[in-house]
């Protein structure tokens, strides 16, 4: 994949500081440069900049950005992260209408549809992005994000200047645009986090384009509109049609995204979602006579501390191996140490540019890092559970009737290590509250809904918004980091906006978690994959990774100058790291209970001095 990054301002004249502003060009590529190890770009005119690093992927060698492409006086300049899954067709279009190409590359498609068609063209687009398109004769500048924001895209405002990155860091770059916390900031880390707002950078003045939109900058304005949002309609379909449908939407999305010049790979729990994926590519692979790489994941020494619960039932590998011996890929078990899960706490960090899913995503991070050494591309089975209701909250009454977010239900595991002045200080559960319903009040409904197909609706909704939303970015982060490509076929937009609106009887009949996804994949899968009952994202049972948590926030209590401690109570603290943990309570999704609110409060310590964050 890539990195995107740079500047606008219409009263500018960037020709008469040209060497200065590339050299902020070439700082703001250096800092991104994990997502782009191959190849880097500037472009420079007298209003705008575009910066850009490159992951070769697609058309190795003439796909150098930024792109430029001229016709009939005309000059359009692309800077472009992500990849178009349906850019053949496309290509093969706009050929037949007379365009000609220098690049078997899908960034000059998106370049050559914009400049024949103008900006409606991005609906017609498949595929994960960020765009930065720069239009020299009209002097306009044109951001996209993908439909369901797959792909990361910030800006902010400095001066007079309009500034963007695909990365925090890449802003934090830019002269003078410095990280400030507010008191909305620090609710959203610590009332809302790992989760953040749509559309908020979390730092002051600092924002995202949103999944669906599209910003144009020009001399006289700024203006944002949306060329997608997700819409609710009548389901007319049978059962049976629904599930074939789904099917074919299952199995061409995942083709689609095995486009690449270099060989991809897959990520393989063993659970039914990535087992999915792992069955088409290999497949697929076959065909020609190759074999797929796959990948599990695993904690040194889960074998004999692994503790079965309602959570997490039971153990991946058994699973796993079972779905290499029968679609025979070529499968490694990967294992992460407790030391290496807590020295990556802070590298997520690092790549995150914020507080995030402790160590669910520095494991990740970590795990990332070893398949890079395999692949450069993978897919994943990430998305199917918000898609598909796979989680608790879409079938337990107590979720249904919380006006909370329902993997976030109660506020108080949050406020116990926090002071009780700045809980009062930040009104937590209001901020939280507020959050949730705002999202809830935009939720597509149909007037024929019932009460409880209008609720679902509302969970499947937050959930998009959200929760996938923060795996997403995880997702993008902890692969980008290593220079790891990672595509989610459950994320097509086709896929998202049909099952939306299947109704409950469907999608989950006779109260079968993920029912319409399982029937779908009979004749696929064994069965024994098939009916599995869900287990998520393996972590640590070792208490010895605990015991070396808590010694590290000790450690920080007892530095006078950790940042941490402004907002923290002390003997709560020490109250809390002497109690035993319950994993069968978490505080954010499934995942995440006392150990892991001991390392977001070391990753929030270390964001706060690494980043020097005014606060």
């Amino acid at each position: 994949m890539c990195g995107i990054a740079g500047f606008f301002n219409s009263f500018a004249d960037y020709a008469k500081e040209e060497n200065y502003r590339k050299q902020i060009l070439e700082t703001m590529n250096r800092v991104q440069k994990h997502r782009g190890p191959d190849d880097e770009g500037i472009f420079l005119s007298s209003m705008c900049g575009l910066a850009h690093v490159r992951l070769n992927i697609i058309d190795l060698i003439t796909g150098h950005q930024p792109m430029e492409r001229i016709k009939d006086n005309r000059r359009c300049v692309i800077a472009y992260n992500g990849e178009i899954y349906n850019a053949l067709e496309l290509k093969a279009e706009l050929i037949s209408e007379g365009e000609q190409f220098r690049t078997s590359s899908d960034t000059e498609v998106i370049l050559a549809g914009f400049m024949r068609y103008g900006s409606s063209y991005i609906t017609k687009l498949n595929g994960i992005f960020a765009i930065a398109l720069w239009d020299d004769f009209k002097k306009e500048l044109h951001l996209f994000r993908d439909r369901l924001g797959v792909k990361p895209l910030f800006y902010t405002q400095k001066d007079e200047t309009f500034v963007f990155a695909s990365e925090i860091k890449g802003l934090l770059a830019y002269p003078g645009v410095v990280p400030v916390l507010d008191r909305t900031g620090l609710n959203e880390v610590f009332s809302l986090g790992p989760a953040k707002t749509y559309g908020k950078g979390v730092f002051k003045d600092i924002f995202e384009v949103l999944p669906g939109e599209h910003i144009t900058l020009c001399r006289s304005s700024f203006f944002r509109q949306f060329y997608w949002k997700l819409e609710s309609y009548p389901h007319t379909d049978s059962p049976s049609d629904t599930v074939e449908k789904t099917r074919w939407l299952l199995t061409d999305s995942i083709k689609r995204q095995m486009l690449s010049d270099i060989p991809v790979c897959t990520f393989l729990s063993g659970g039914i979602d990535s087992s999915l994926v792992t069955a088409v590519c290999a497949g697929q692979l076959s065909e020609s006579g190759k074999t797929l790489n796959t990948f599990s994941f695993d904690f040194t020494g889960n074998e004999t501390y692994f503790k079965s619960n309602r959570f997490q039932p039971s153990q991946d590998r058994p699973f796993a191996e079972q779905m290499a011996k029968s679609f025979r890929t070529n499968h490694h078990f990967l294992e992460c140490s407790s030391q290496d899960q807590l020295d990556y706490l802070y590298k997520a960090v690092d790549a995150r540019d914020l507080p995030c899913m402790a160590d669910v995503e520095s494991s990740m991070l970590y795990f990332c890092s070893l398949v890079k050494q395999f692949n450069t591309v993978v897919l994943t089975g990430e998305c199917a559970d918000e898609i598909f209701g796979g989680y608790p909250w879409f079938h337990k009454k107590e979720f249904f009737e919380t006006n909370m977010f329902p993997w976030s239900p109660s506020m108080q595991p949050r406020q116990d290590l926090l002071d009780d002045a700045f809980i009062r200080e930040l009104n937590m559960e209001e901020y939280a509250r507020e959050a949730c319903e705002k999202t809830i009040r935009e939720t597509p409904l149909l007037p024929e809904d019932s009460t409880e197909e209008k609720r679902r609706r509302e969970i499947a909704y937050l959930n998009i918004r959200w929760f996938m939303a923060t795996l997403l970015d995880r997702m993008d982060r902890t692969g980008m980091y290593s220079g790891l490509e990672a595509r989610v076929p459950f994320a097509d937009y086709r896929i998202v906006e049909y099952v939306f609106n299947v109704p409950w009887k469907i999608k989950c009949p006779d109260g079968i978690v993920k029912g319409l996804l399982r029937h779908a994949c009979e004749g696929i899968l064994p069965k024994e994959i098939l009916w599995r009952k869900k287990s998520p994202y393996p972590k640590t049972y070792d208490p010895n990774y605990e015991t070396m948590l808590a010694n590290e926030l000790k450690d920080v209590l007892a530095s006078p100058n950790a940042p941490i401690q402004t907002f923290l109570d002390k003997k709560k603290v020490l109250r809390f790291l002497d109690a035993p943990s319950d994993y069968g309570k978490p505080w954010y999704g499934q995942l995440m209970a006392g150990p892991q609110m001991i390392a977001y409060m070391l990753q929030i310590n270390y964001w706060l001095e690494k980043y020097k964050i005014h606060y």
